[in-house]
């Protein structure tokens, strides 16, 4: 498991450093920690198996692209589309410094966004709402800031106001943001009626097991179990990214559709 960082450390003088061997274990477990919640198994018996080096690739390859498994809280399958980086950060932070356009200060809240850091990206949605309160974009991506931070009710309107402009907003994202802020809130037959719309056009599992799950509280079992059915059967057929994506949705659909057998 360990011959190749063993071979390497005896050959730099590191062999009977114990601090290091105790880095190298702590990080091979971590990952293979990480590998075992996300299900991937074949990197599983690699980090296992074979040299600390399959650990290293996990991390760069799986670890570091999707974050750790399970994801930061109430975040996992809610993200934005656009990866983060430092470099652009310290770009628009340039930009805004020099230039201090509603544009910039948008994407640098959607960046702060993918990242989980809430309270920063409400700031620069904020100001970019001084600077252009009519931006469509900005307005659904702040409500959704809002509602992320367990503030429903700050987020309705917001929301509101960007679907009464374009009901598919952000190909239908804008209106799951929406139902889930009227499930919240207990507005659940407007929550139901804001899933329909989105399934009439797209196909999200988040917006079916979301539906679903209201079908089986309001006692219509047989509704439930044909949506998370279809849940299921098309995760069968997805390309990995979408595998991954959607991971959480499909599990949820899997415990409701236990729970309505």
């Amino acid at each position: 498991m360990f011959a190749l960082i063993r071979d390497l450390s005896g050959a730099l003088g590191w062999a009977d450093n114990p601090l290091l061997w105790l880095v190298v274990v702590a990080f091979q477990l971590w990952m293979l920690i990480d590998a075992v919640r996300r299900g991937e198994w074949i990197w599983v018996a690699c980090i296992v198996f074979f040299s600390v080096l399959s650990a290293v690739f996990y991390y760069f390859m799986v670890y570091r692209q999707q974050g750790p498994a399970g994801g930061g809280v109430g975040l996992r399958g809610f993200e934005l589309p656009g990866a983060a980086d430092r470099r652009r950060i310290k770009e628009l932070l340039g930009r805004i410094h020099h230039l201090d356009k509603a544009r910039d200060h948008s994407d640098l809240a959607d960046i702060y966004f993918s990242q989980g850091k809430m309270a920063k990206a409400e700031a620069e949605y904020r100001l970019a709402l001084e600077r252009d309160p009519e931006d469509i974009d900005t307005r659904s991506h702040f409500g959704q800031c809002l509602l992320r931070q367990g503030r429903a009710e700050e987020s309705l309107p917001v929301l509101e106001s960007v679907i009464r402009e374009d009901p598919r907003h952000d190909f239908g994202f804008t209106m799951m943001a929406l139902a889930e802020a009227q499930t919240l809130v207990g507005r659940k037959s407007d929550a139901a009626a804001s899933w329909r719309k989105v399934l009439e056009t797209n196909s999200y599992p988040r917006a079916r097991v979301q539906y679903a799950e209201l079908l089986a509280e309001t006692g219509d079992r047989e509704g439930a179990r044909r949506e998370v059915d279809e849940v299921i059967e098309d995760e069968k057929h997805a390309v990995s990214f979408q595998k991954s994506r959607d991971k959480v949705w499909v599990s949820r659909a899997k415990k409701l559709r236990g729970r309505l057998s």
